[in-house]
């Protein structure tokens, strides 16, 4: 699950705003067409639709209808067309707010924000942890590297939100392994050498020459964020 879908034709402004989105630490996945949009959302989910009026084929309008059809996701209009019977319009579809382009960015930040508070409860606002490529959804339980989903079994996923949550610190072979499998556990420690080579071909560029999840030779692993 993104924090935003972002469904805006224009190739710079829709590159612009995620990047602004991102830095402000939301998971963005962009669209542009409401075709694409819909087709993304048959799949994956968002916790909120960033939505442009003026779309090709199909506008905005019909898309924030058919997203109605089943979600009661958030949904946040763009538009450059800011009369009543737009606005009404938006609304009539079963948008929560709609936003005069050209936007500024600072008030769409609060804006989101008080959709997100609205629509979702507070604790939800620190589910989602940004380090560099990596985020991780904690309450859906899904990692994403570079903006794409990826797989991970349930100890490799623990063990990647331990070393996250831990950046720049040393963790001991002993801690790591403690931590995730237990005291108790009748896995060796070999395991853990295991599941860290796992998950440095799933987030390293280099898997041979990691550089989010170093190795300390003869105490264990540091996690830093790329």
């Amino acid at each position: 699950m993104v924090d935003i879908l972002l469904v805006e034709d224009h190739k710079e402004l829709n590159e612009l705003m995620r990047l602004f989105l991102e830095k402000d630490g939301y998971l963005v996945k962009s669209a542009f067409s409401g075709e694409e949009a819909l087709e993304y959302l048959r799949d994956e989910k968002a916790k909120l639709v960033i939505l442009d009026v003026s779309l090709p084929e199909m506008d905005g309008f019909a898309v924030c209808a058919s997203i109605r059809e089943g979600s009661n996701t958030p949904i946040l209009f763009l538009s450059a067309r800011v009369n009543k019977e737009d606005k009404m319009n938006g609304f009539l579809q079963g948008a929560d707010d709609y936003v005069e382009k050209p936007v500024d960015m600072d008030l769409l930040c609060a804006k989101i924000k008080a959709l997100m508070r609205r629509n979702y409860s507070l604790k939800q606002e620190n589910t989602v942890v940004h380090s560099g490529a990596v985020s991780i959804d904690k309450e859906a339980k899904q990692v994403f590297f570079n903006n794409k989903e990826i797989a991970l079994t349930v100890k490799e996923y623990e063990l990647l939100v331990l070393l996250v949550e831990n950046p720049g610190k040393t963790l001991s072979k002993e801690y790591l392994f403690n931590s995730i499998w237990g005291m108790d556990s009748f896995s060796e420690n070999q395991t853990l050498t295991v599941h860290i080579k796992m998950l440095r071909d799933k987030i390293e560029e280099e898997p041979k020459k990691p550089k989010r999840i170093q190795t300390v030779w003869g105490i264990g692993y540091r996690y830093e964020e790329v």
